[in-house]
């Protein structure tokens, strides 16, 4: 047998035990989540090199802008859609999906998550959580707003992100009414005086505010840890409001449409081991949801709010209503 010959068999011997391996049980785990998380600096991509390394199977992501877009995307495709585990959700959105129906139980142990987390659902497992917070840059604010009233009666220039379409947005429609209840309206309105404009989604938010675009922007805690650990400055700060922040705990599940429901129970599984809890503070700039997550210095300067909001419950009865006060009065 001549050189062709045995190249061309060599070719054909390999293409076979590859289609064999791929019929042979090599799976597609179809994850929906937001862009963030899998861009080339966010978590997914070593998330998924970890997981696939001992699953045998091929992640893939499907991104939506934010959180509230997954949630829109599966109310769109219904019993159509191709997802195995829903990624990003949060605690905002958990009800609302459950009503609907779209993700099954996980039956995964709890024991071994934060105990200040006190997590009991056995549909949704959280892989990380944070506060709400407005960022600034200290080189050009030397007084932040010490409230959350001090800056919406302030001229200062804010961006945030829509609550129609973005877990931070309705983050900050949460924590609007944690504040002010039924004065929420005109608080509004008197924030709009002085917004540069309320963005799709949190990175383009970030983004603009980046470069130069506002005073403050709508994003965590836990963002001066970004700039700090990867880029090496410190004048990017949360402001720390006398009122209280709200938490956001960041959610995954198994869609109610997945073919590989033990893959994707895997999946969430590893999403709360310590390998994967190492990856996703540093990663998602979030806090760890497992103790004993070593993490970069940083952390140790980070503001620590205190706690307000609702329950998980309050937010799903309420949230309609809170979207169409937020639409009447940012918009006036």
């Amino acid at each position: 047998m001549d050189w062709k010959n045995k190249l061309l068999l060599s070719l054909a011997t390999g293409l076979l035990l590859f289609n064999n391996l791929t019929y042979a049980g090599i799976k597609t785990l179809n994850i929906y989540t937001y862009d963030s998380f899998v861009s080339e600096w966010g978590p997914g991509p070593q998330l998924e090199k970890a997981f696939e390394a001992q699953c045998q199977c091929d992640i893939k992501f499907v991104a939506a802008e934010d959180g509230v877009s997954i949630l829109n995307r599966m109310r769109i495709e219904g019993k159509k859609s191709k997802a195995d585990v829903l990624l990003g959700l949060d605690n905002g959105l958990m009800e609302e999906t459950r009503r609907l129906g779209f993700v099954k139980t996980h039956e995964l142990p709890l024991d071994h998550l934060k105990a200040e987390l006190n997590w009991q659902d056995k549909q949704f497992m959280p892989f990380d959580y944070g506060y709400f917070a407005f960022i600034y840059d200290s080189r050009k604010i030397s007084q932040p707003a010490n409230s959350l009233s001090e800056l919406i009666n302030s001229d200062v220039q804010v961006i945030y992100q829509d609550p129609r379409t973005s877990t931070p947005g309705q983050g900050l429609m949460t924590w609007m009414k944690a504040v002010y209840g039924d004065k929420t309206a005109e608080q509004w309105q008197q924030l709009a005086g002085h917004t540069v404009t309320v963005t799709k989604g949190w990175w383009e938010a970030y983004s603009m505010f980046l470069e130069g675009g506002s005073d403050y922007v709508l994003s965590y805690t836990t963002s001066p840890a970004y700039h700090a650990v990867v880029e090496g400055h410190n004048h990017y700060k949360a402001a720390l409001f006398s009122e209280g922040h709200v938490t956001q705990t960041e959610v995954a599940a198994i869609a109610h449409t997945s073919q590989q429901p033990e893959l994707a129970r895997e999946f969430i599984r590893f999403l709360t081991s310590e390998a994967a809890q190492k990856i996703i503070p540093v990663t998602n700039w979030m806090l760890p949801v497992i103790d004993q997550v070593e993490l970069p210095d940083a952390f140790d300067q980070l503001i620590q709010p205190e706690q307000i909001g609702f329950s998980p419950a309050e937010i799903a009865q309420q949230r309609k209503q809170w979207l169409r006060e937020w639409r009447r009065s940012a918009s006036q």
